[in-house]
């Protein structure tokens, strides 16, 4: 219930963020270089698609296995939140004008936002296959695999890059009103996976059989696959240096993070000495202290509530 109750103190929604300033950053041809245009346009092609899948999963199948009435409580609320994820995404493509079929269907048309999408569905698709039931310790690994791939991989890697490439434009003053939006994001998204984590751990800890040597090394190959495919997506959306930042440097941190991700599982670190290059996205997850958030709350969410007679 606690993670229930923070999630519901972080509640946001995307029509509080004023984006003026954003859409004339967007119009004037001067203020982003064409591969930043084209980078964020890449981000949110893959990000509306991305949240829409976990919101699919959630709602139809990791519901449907995960049982433990405070587990559901929470599961309710993620799904909502996906929900607002996606609302977000779109909320900014219109405010940009952006062409939203175009945006939409990248995750169809460009391989680095394909790839990835490619990678997730067979996890998603399991958990939800109407046949499936635990209860054998097969069925089980395979609910526990599907498990890590969603919350250790797809929300716990594969949404950094994009979010640290959309988050140093708002550091440099651009689109900032984008950047918050996905700051409030992030956020949201590091709670989910704090708590798909834990459903894991409390798996492991109930079914000590189900960890395996050989299991263990089959989601070790799992996480690093996921490693070489945000690898690969740093290169394609960056092919050369922008915002202070490589596709080098990208490596290294995707490095960095999934050697928290392992730890965080009981999996040894496949990537000795990989260090942090981007150590101010930690001040993201903190939202800055001096800025109240509830001040750009709309007047509606204070009237629309009371009953007039």
């Amino acid at each position: 219930m606690a993670k229930y109750l923070d999630g519901s103190a972080n509640h946001w929604m995307p029509e509080e963020i004023p984006m003026h300033d954003d859409i004339k950053c967007w119009n004037d041809p001067q203020a982003l270089r064409p591969e930043e245009r084209e980078m964020v346009e890449r981000n949110l092609g893959f990000f509306s698609t991305a949240d829409s899948l976990v919101a699919n999963n959630l709602v139809l199948a990791v519901y449907k296995h995960i049982t433990n009435p405070e587990c559901r409580q929470y599961l309710l609320r993620q799904a909502f939140e996906e929900a607002i994820h996606t609302h977000a995404y779109q909320y900014c493509v219109q405010s940009l004008g952006l062409d939203e079929a175009r945006i939409f269907n990248m995750y169809r048309e460009l391989p680095a936002v394909a790839t990835k999408a490619e990678w997730a569905l067979p996890f998603t698709q399991s958990l939800g296959d109407p046949t499936f039931k635990t209860g054998t310790h097969k069925d089980n690994q395979r609910l526990l695999r599907d498990l890590i791939a969603f919350y250790v991989v797809f929300e716990g890697i594969f949404f950094y890059v994009g979010f640290t490439q959309i988050l140093s434009l708002g550091r440099r003053n651009k689109l900032t009103g984008v950047s918050q939006q996905f700051q409030y994001i992030l956020r949201d998204e590091s709670m989910h996976m704090n708590f798909g984590i834990d459903v894991i751990n409390q798996i492991k800890n109930e079914n000590p059989t189900l960890w395996t040597e050989e299991f263990q090394q089959e989601m070790i190959n799992l996480i690093t696959k996921g490693v070489e495919l945000e690898t690969q997506y740093g290169r394609d959306t960056m092919p050369k240096p922008m915002l202070g930042m490589d596709a080098q440097k990208f490596e290294e941190y995707i490095k960095f993070i999934a050697n928290r991700r392992f730890e965080s599982i009981g999996l040894p670190h496949q990537y000795p000495g990989a260090t942090n290059p981007f150590e101010w996205m930690s001040e993201m997850m903190d939202l800055n202290k001096e800025k109240n958030f509830f001040e750009t709350r709309v007047t509606e969410y204070k009237t629309g509530g009371q009953l007039k007679f």
